[in-house]
């Protein structure tokens, strides 16, 4: 349950989502769209109690190699509701060669970026291929959120 406080220097809201599993059923007729819609609602209560950043905890997509529509319409709600005027009031000091691109989003001068998105992958959407990369890491590298937690070996 949300607890409403009046923000200020010393307060950091977080919205925590998990097991998203964007693009589940997605070729259902009635049912194809609700694990997009039921994210989009999750970013839509971020930004109406002025989340700092969000903490994703696994599987935002259902498969590892979600459909372009899916990865489509995941990237334009990210732009959305992540992509902003405002300012993001804190800072990360772990190292940061952790994110893909060496920099959080929100630190890239190229965009600008008001409610940050930090992710794990799960165990649907977890990275693969010669290349070990994830769904999460083309969000990674078009600025749409901050990956970390990799693993090299996942057995």
């Amino acid at each position: 349950m949300a607890v409403d406080v009046a923000p200020d220097e010393h307060t950091l809201r977080i919205l925590v989502a998990t097991d998203s599993h964007v693009g589940f059923n997605e070729k259902d007729k009635v049912r194809g769209q609700d694990a997009l819609n039921t994210f989009e609602e999750a970013l839509q209560i971020g930004k109406a109690n002025r989340a700092d950043f969000i903490l994703h905890g696994g599987d935002l997509f259902h498969e590892n190699k979600p459909s372009r529509k899916c990865l489509y319409r995941t990237m334009d709600l990210l732009r959305r509701y992540s992509f902003g005027p405002g300012e993001v009031n804190f800072q990360v000091v772990s190292d940061p060669a952790i994110f893909a691109r060496g920099v959080v989003n929100y630190e890239d001068p190229n965009t600008n970026v008001e409610t940050p998105l930090f992710m794990i992958h799960g165990n649907h959407d977890d990275p693969g291929g010669d290349s070990n990369l994830a769904a999460g890491s083309l969000l990674e590298v078009a600025g749409l959120a901050n990956c970390f937690g990799r693993s090299e070996d996942l057995e």
